[in-house]
């Protein structure tokens, strides 16, 4: 079923959206409040943000970049949510200097991990800033994908090289800093006191299948799109997916 508040990206967004968006629904029910206080690190120009908004969440997101909190600021003006979203500048190892811990019912942790200095540490701090029972979704590249599209394209020395590397790079020209297995996520996300709620894969295929016949043949996009949606549960297709998604909760969060 379409759903007009789904970010448009939707091959590239729609299993986090939907496994993103039940877990909003159990803390709406869980609180009863129809508006939670979500977190969005380096949530960027707000791709997750302003449909969140649109939803009734309240968001704050933090982001390094001046120019992504300018766009997000034009982005949330033009969707009509500016009174619901907040940026602020700053990055996940000084979390504390923007935002108050134990503030939010949701964090996002997309595509921050790849890119700090201790995964761990950031890790730590976006928990930090969860109340007492909330949930985490985290988002991050996964090493598997990697390693199968530099060898479809042809690279393999780079495809191996990046199966060896312990941060799972292909050479110096990758602009990944770092990837992540679907072990090294979920250790982390426990690390970090929390229970694992969920693992998806995101883009098993999306990336892989020439553009040109997802907008030629009809149907496709959505046929593709649901193959997405099949295989991201089966952890079969975790190693091999573009990105890694994990749910975590806190302990009591699923009974609350």
């Amino acid at each position: 079923m379409s759903d007009p508040l789904r970010p448009r990206a939707s091959l590239r967004t729609a299993v986090v959206w939907e496994v993103l968006q039940d877990a909003l629904d159990r803390r709406v029910k869980a609180t009863g409040r129809d508006a939670l206080d979500v977190l969005d690190t380096g949530g960027g120009s707000g791709n997750f943000a302003v449909p969140l908004a649109r939803l009734g969440h309240r968001v704050t997101v933090v982001d390094p970049s001046p120019n992504a909190l300018f766009a997000l600021e034009r982005r949330v003006a033009e969707a009509g949510v500016a009174e619901r979203v907040r940026g602020v500048q700053g990055d996940a190892h000084g979390l504390f200097d923007v935002v108050e811990r134990g503030s939010h019912d949701v964090v996002l942790c997309h595509g921050v991990l790849e890119y700090v200095d201790d995964p761990a540490e950031g890790l730590r701090n976006a928990v930090a800033a969860l109340r007492p029972e909330g949930v985490l979704s985290l988002l991050a590249a996964g090493l598997g994908g990697a390693v199968l599209a530099r060898a479809l394209a042809g690279h393999f020395k780079e495809a191996r090289q990046a199966l060896g590397d312990p941060n799972g790079r292909w050479g110096e020209g990758d602009p990944v800093p770092r990837r992540f297995t679907a072990e090294q996520l979920t250790a982390l996300v426990e690390g970090a006191g929390l229970r694992v709620g969920a693992v998806h894969g995101v883009r098993v295929f999306a990336d892989l299948v020439p553009g040109v016949l997802v907008d030629t043949e009809p149907g496709a996009l959505e046929a593709l799109l649901k193959l997405e949606e099949a295989a991201a549960e089966l952890p079969a297709f975790h190693s091999v997916a573009t990105q890694l998604h994990v749910l975590g909760e806190t302990r009591g969060a699923d009974e609350a």
